[in-house]
């Protein structure tokens, strides 16, 4: 959940620069999260990557604890709802990373880039919001990007490519259960208690499938950690000092990045029908943002 910018920093443009930043800066370290568990994939069992994921997170979770006030900060008014979340969580990240030992990285960012829609679809019946007949039409088109990119009943299609799709299911539904609980709860408690709860769910299965990590790779699982931990800090700091109409469509940088990682390390470029699908899922997604950001300037 965007946080509020500090009172007379809206406007600032110096402020809202460094939001821009912020957000470029957290998307960047996202995807490159996202290639280290790519890279790990190959040797390292999925519920091994998703532990060391959310246990490195937890350094800077507790920075941003510490930030906010230390332990008091840590008061949760829903534990059902932190439950919630992290359940979504886990299936995003589980199958995300599942799927990116399969897809390029930049086409399972792609099809990932639902998730917005998927709030917005998933808002009325579950948060009783109106959503009107233009958002409602972007949606669809989105989910139509979603389909040029993932081409069912053609020799292209790849059942991997699915996976992705479900992690931006499950990323839509923790990005609700956030919503809800940003009512009652702090970002630190929110960020924490996410990492918290599926660090423990994964590290119950690591008896059934662990490989000792090398020394470097050890690294790459700290380094992936970190990111991802930080990478939380970044955006929220984005939020915080520039209007969510301005730093929400830089997210989409994430296909930027993902395009220039997976060619750096993997020598992977995305087709021409994963650059169209991509591209009418981004406009969709810019235009419910739009629409988005004008119904909560009317009311």
């Amino acid at each position: 959940m965007p946080a509020t910018a500090p009172h007379g920093l809206q406007n600032a443009p110096s402020r809202i620069g460094f939001g821009i930043g912020m957000m470029l800066l957290g998307i960047g370290g996202m995807t490159g999260m996202d290639a280290c568990a790519k890279w790990l994939g190959g040797s390292y069992p999925i519920n091994q990557i998703v532990f060391f994921r959310m246990l490195f997170g937890l350094i800077p979770a507790l920075v941003l604890v510490w930030a906010e006030g230390g332990w008091p900060a840590l008061r949760t008014g829903n534990r059902r709802m932190q439950a919630v979340r992290a359940l979504a969580g886990l299936g995003a990240i589980f199958t995300f990373f599942t799927g990116l030992k399969y897809l390029g990285l930049a086409e399972a960012t792609a099809i990932g880039f639902v998730a917005p829609l998927v709030v917005t679809a998933l808002s009325v019946p579950l948060l009783g919001e109106q959503v009107g007949w233009r958002r409602w039409s972007a949606v669809l088109v989105g989910f139509l990007g979603a389909l040029i990119i993932l081409r069912p009943g053609t020799e292209a299609f790849q059942w991997a490519a699915l996976l992705p799709l479900a992690a931006g299911v499950c990323y839509a539904l923790a990005l609700l259960s956030t919503r809800v609980l940003a009512r009652t709860d702090a970002n630190a408690a929110i960020v924490f208690w996410n990492a918290l709860l599926i660090a423990g769910a994964a590290g119950l299965t690591l008896p059934f499938a662990w490989v000792t990590p090398t020394l470097a790779d050890l690294g790459v699982f700290a380094l992936m950690g970190l990111l991802g931990g930080v990478s939380i800090y970044w955006i929220t700091l984005a939020f915080r000092f520039a209007p969510a109409a301005v730093v929400a469509p830089f997210d989409y940088s994430a296909l930027l990045w993902s395009t220039l990682l997976g060619w750096l390390i993997w020598r992977e470029l995305p087709d021409g029908a994963t650059w169209a699908g991509a591209a009418v899922l981004v406009a969709s997604g810019l235009y419910v943002l739009h629409r988005e950001t004008r119904r909560r300037a009317a009311g």
